[in-house]
């Protein structure tokens, strides 16, 4: 099994280009189920995720084919059946993201009980409750939602209790092809939410409040969709991730293609810290810190502090002047990376959903264990400013969300190889 052995490395330098976000590029490819013409996708990350959602749109026979690692074109108009298969769902959370195409596409589906990364319950709840208001009769069977709308969805005004991505995503989709007009109130906000339904809007759906947490989505009635060309927007979380690796290193590094409107909650919180920046309508240059200032985070849905850069604050804390303190609102069991950086020296404790870190703290390699996606790059921020060689097992968690991570470490001037155990 891969592993990754980094060295310390303290003086970072030079550009890296941010890819396109997995978490958009999910829901996108999802979102071609709904479409009747060739769809092509561009700045699609090359991560394990993605190729697994193309895989599981290839078992239910959308044409694809690859232009490169970055392109495809799609082509929806054959579905040879509506069941999402366990052997591919089970790879991937985001999978449910089918439900809500198939069911509004077919009036029937079955969607594996997904499987993915260990952070908490993530329950499904929400999606099919969202999807019994629209109309449909869901069971769950042998592992499987099998979910049925005889005459199609129908609009309705759904309300989640709970802000989701992926349930909000998984409705929108729904309500696209559904008959009449869906509201969703207490929707989510994120970016990727937002290029989804511009992808619909673009296609000749009506939608207004986008960006909003109320959204209102005319269905075509059960009428194929026509997609524009699409473009993945930038990833916020690779790009936050990198911003840290020079951060925690307190060295000036650039990222090129990004939304520096999407990275406000990161940047606001570094400045915080004591950095500042320069930015360009595309790219933002990190400049050095003269102290590294603690810090107190609260993370919360989009616009606020996003609970997938929590880890890597984490880690950035350890080097800081003082008690930061970590307080995690969205997610149970997103603290394993703790027991990790602990093994490299941190000084960390936990109170239920509340971490200290007391910095500054010197740090010394060892072999450490990947939990998630998140914990693993912040296994990596720590591995730069740990004495010696730190090894990082586990790393298929890496695989799924960060596009050739260690070349773009390479390139900034990390010691960094992969290796085999």
């Amino acid at each position: 099994m891969d592993y990754l052995q980094i060295h310390k490395s303290l003086n970072l330098q030079g550009s890296v280009s941010i890819s396109g976000a997995k978490n958009s590029a999910l829901p996108i490819l999802a979102a071609t189920l709904l479409s009747s013409n060739e769809v092509k996708i561009s700045n699609l990350p090359d991560v394990a995720d993605v190729k697994t959602l193309a895989k599981l749109l290839e078992h239910l026979g959308v044409n694809i084919m690859w232009e490169n690692s970055n392109t495809l074109t799609c082509h929806a108009e054959q579905i040879v059946h509506t069941r999402a298969i366990y052997d591919i769902v089970r790879k991937m959370r985001a999978s449910i993201l089918v439900l809500g195409p198939l069911l509004a596409r077919f009036g029937y589906c079955e969607v594996s009980l997904p499987g993915g990364c260990a952070i908490g319950a993530r329950p499904v709840d929400l999606h099919i409750k969202a999807m019994q208001n629209l109309g449909a009769s869901i069971r769950i069977e042998g592992g499987y939602i099998i979910a049925e709308a005889k005459g199609g969805l129908k609009g309705a005004d759904i309300f989640f209790d709970k802000i989701t991505v992926t349930g909000s995503e998984n409705v929108i989709m729904a309500a696209a092809l559904a008959h009449g007009t869906t509201r969703i109130i207490n929707a989510a906000k994120e970016p990727e939410v937002v290029q989804l339904c511009e992808i619909l809007s673009a296609s000749g759906i009506k939608i207004t409040g986008i960006g909003s947490n109320e959204l209102s989505i005319e269905g075509s009635g059960g009428e194929l969709l026509n997609f524009m060309p699409i473009s993945v927007i930038p990833d916020r979380i690779e790009a936050g991730t990198y911003l840290c690796a020079g951060a925690i290193t307190n060295s000036s590094i650039t990222l090129q293609n990004v939304q520096n409107t999407h990275l406000v909650a990161i940047t606001d919180k570094l400045e915080e810290i004591g950095f500042s920046f320069e930015k360009t309508s595309h790219s933002l240059t990190l400049l050095p810190a003269k102290h590294l200032n603690p810090f107190e985070i609260i993370t919360t849905e989009y616009p606020g502090f996003p609970t997938d850069m929590q880890a890597q604050f984490m880690a950035l804390a350890t080097q800081c002047e003082g008690t930061s303190v970590i307080e995690e609102r969205l997610f149970e069991n997103r603290f394993m990376h703790v027991s990790e950086l602990q093994r490299l020296g941190a000084d960390i404790s936990l109170k239920g959903n509340h971490a200290t870190i007391k910095g500054v703290t010197p740090l010394r390699g060892a072999d450490v264990m990947a939990t998630d996606l998140r914990a693993s790059s912040a296994l990596i921020l720590a591995a730069l400013v740990s004495n010696g060689s730190t090894n990082i097992h586990r790393i298929y968690h890496l695989d799924r969300g960060y596009e050739q991570i260690e070349h773009k470490l390479r390139n900034l001037g990390v010691q960094i190889i992969r290796l085999q155990s």
